[in-house]
């Protein structure tokens, strides 16, 4: 996991009925989301059962989160999904700025810093310049 990068992962759980609604909405999210230049993932996992879901971001930095947070999904999508569905899992993998993360931390999320990892390398052949 990059260290610069910022990734949510949040699990819903998709209130009885309310299917086709929670799918429209989210197929706005996903079309609005993938206009973002900072967005490099933004994946919908569904339960067999449709009752669950899970969703998986992935932003290039703090910057590109902070754009995604002030955006319309987020500030007139998520309240209309947030009545859909109840927010059973919701944690953030960086490190995001100090007001970000605390409307973050409002919506439930648990923030993990980074601490410890490996990072791709370039090939000896790519640093070395040789052909």
């Amino acid at each position: 996991m990059n260290s610069q990068k910022v990734h949510f992962l949040i699990d819903l759980a998709i209130h009885e009925g309310k299917f086709k609604d929670f799918e429209a909405t989210v197929k706005l999210m996903t079309r609005d989301t993938g206009n973002e230049s900072g967005a490099l993932e933004y994946e919908f996992y569904l339960s067999d059962d449709r009752s669950c879901c899970r969703l998986l971001e992935i932003y290039t930095d703090v910057s590109a989160m902070q754009e995604h947070l002030a955006s319309s999904v987020v500030k007139e999508l998520v309240p209309k999904l947030l009545a859909l569905a109840t927010i059973t899992r919701f944690e953030v993998y960086g490190a995001p700025d100090p007001q970000s993360a605390a409307a973050l931390k409002s919506l439930g999320a648990q923030i993990f810093s980074h601490w410890h990892g490996i990072r791709p390398h370039q090939s000896s052949t790519a640093i070395s310049g040789a052909h």
